[in-house]
């Protein structure tokens, strides 16, 4: 459903879409039926495709095994095929990820979660791969940058992960400092901790070395125009849903914290406050019933 409703967004991009699945073509045809699917959606018959990709989903055919009742497979199952429990119909279906592909059929990149309840947005996958900012960005400035930060997303449903990315301009003649500057507060987003939301670790760009001669030092610093990208999850277990149910809106507060020198002086650390609220959508988790 999320790619249903950025597929007019990727064909902008100039990139096809289409899905693979290890369900047979009347299951197919009846969910893109069900939910007015309009890309191309392609039955995988005996998982070969997934099985050459590589991404055979191993927990969900120890399902079809001899060990489908071993208890020891109970925690595998919920992070590796269903939240709910699995059967061994699911044996079959692949780890669920995302190939970038080029016109000859090459994988240019690819996107994976690590857990199955988990799906990268489309925005956030087109964010990370500069493909422009899909949602307007909010611009803040201080005495050392000026910073625009992107959200992929306006709206965000259990499972979902999306980007933050933000643009950042130290102004002239200032750094601030990349991660193994040791001695110095490193650029970097602190999020306000809450049990639904996972950060995971920034992605920072290439940085250069900057050497101060008063001291004799050398550290990692950014001096020219850079961008962070913050990738953070919105829990999908049942117990998320259920802690969400009812609420139209989730806020999200951080602070971007960060230290700037410039030839002379080290000021000191900073930590600038930001907000974000984002539009819940509801998770959509029912399958097709099989034609009669």
């Amino acid at each position: 459903m999320e790619l249903q409703s950025r597929a007019k967004a990727l064909k902008e991009t100039g990139l096809g879409l289409a899905v693979i699945s290890y369900d047979p073509p009347e299951i197919l045809s009846a969910f893109s039926k069900q939910r007015n699917i309009t890309f191309t959606m392609l039955s995988d018959a005996g998982s070969e495709t997934i099985k050459r990709y590589g991404i055979l989903n191993t927990v969900a055919m120890e399902l079809a095994g001899p060990n489908a009742k071993d208890p020891s497979l109970a925690d595998d199952i919920k992070t590796y095929v269903s939240v709910v429990g699995g059967n061994a119909r699911m044996a079959g279906i692949a780890f669920p990820g995302t190939f970038i592909l080029d016109r000859n059929g090459r994988v240019k990149s690819r996107f994976f979660e690590d857990f199955y309840i988990t799906r990268n947005t489309v925005s956030s996958i087109l964010m990370r791969t500069g493909t422009g900012r899909p949602v307007s960005g909010t611009k803040l400035s201080t005495e050392h940058l000026d910073v625009t930060v992107h959200p992929s997303d306006s709206a965000i449903a259990p499972g979902n992960r999306i980007t933050l990315a933000f643009d950042v301009i130290p102004r002239r003649g200032i750094h601030v400092y990349a991660p193994g500057a040791s001695s110095y507060r490193v650029i970097a987003l602190k999020l306000e901790q809450q049990s639904s939301i996972r950060a995971l670790p920034m992605k920072y760009p290439a940085s250069q070395i900057y050497f101060f001669k008063p001291l004799n030092e050398r550290v990692p610093v950014y001096q020219k125009p850079f961008t962070l990208l913050q990738d953070i999850e919105l829990d999908g277990s049942p117990q998320a849903q259920a802690a969400l149910r009812g609420k139209e809106s989730l806020t999200l507060n951080a602070t971007l914290d960060y230290q700037a020198c410039d030839a002379n002086v080290c000021f000191n650390p900073q930590s600038v406050p930001l907000s974000w609220t984002f539009v819940l959508r509801p998770i959509v988790l029912e399958r097709p019933s099989r034609p009669q």
